[in-house]
């Protein structure tokens, strides 16, 4: 089985002090996945001019560049996760899209030939879900990795997405870190 790390929209705009605590996690199984030599691919939550959540939900977070035109630093990978990203196969932005099946990561996908997808990153209930259950749908095998993802509105929230990720793709799509290398060490 063929599989890729998904680091979710791992962004400072969305690393709020609610989902700091998730960092070293994160880290920690990023930094195990290298070491395995499997492909890692990042993921950043871009919004748009016009876009849905801008014209639906009023929420305007997340442009490219900030009202006077310089960037917004929102948008970037978290620090503690910058020279991950810059190793990384690939960074993919997502246009105003909860799920990373854009062009670009589809043709990755298409190339790489990914059997199974390791998802990780922020949050649960949205992102991360989105990810498990589009995969799902494709017939590509999703792992959660639970103690790697967390909400940005908190712990509710992340239990939430939790519940509505078993419901969707089962429950045993959800691991732990450690069960995700137990499981990758007794299947080589």
């Amino acid at each position: 089985m063929s599989s890729v790390l998904v680091v979710v929209d791992m962004q400072n705009g969305f690393v709020s002090s609610k989902a700091r605590p998730v960092v070293p996690k994160v880290v920690e199984l990023v930094e195990r996945w290298e070491q395995t030599g499997r492909d890692v691919v990042f993921t950043r939550f871009l919004n748009e001019h016009g876009s849905q959540f801008e014209n639906w939900i009023h929420w305007s977070r997340f442009m490219k560049e900030k009202e006077d035109g310089s960037p917004n630093p929102e948008i970037d990978i978290i620090p503690e996760l910058g020279a991950h990203a810059d190793r990384a196969l690939a960074v993919i932005d997502k246009p105003a899209l909860y799920s990373p099946f854009t062009p670009d990561f589809v043709e990755l996908l298409s190339n790489h030939g990914w059997t199974q997808f390791v998802v990780a990153g922020i949050a649960t209930e949205s992102c991360v879900m989105k990810t498990a259950a589009d995969s799902f749908e494709r017939g590509i095998k999703p792992l959660v990795v639970t103690d790697a993802c967390y909400s940005h509105a908190g712990q509710e929230r992340h239990l939430q997405g939790l519940g509505v990720i078993k419901a969707f793709i089962g429950r045993d799509q959800l691991v732990t870190i450690d069960a995700l290398f137990d499981h990758l060490a007794t299947a080589a």
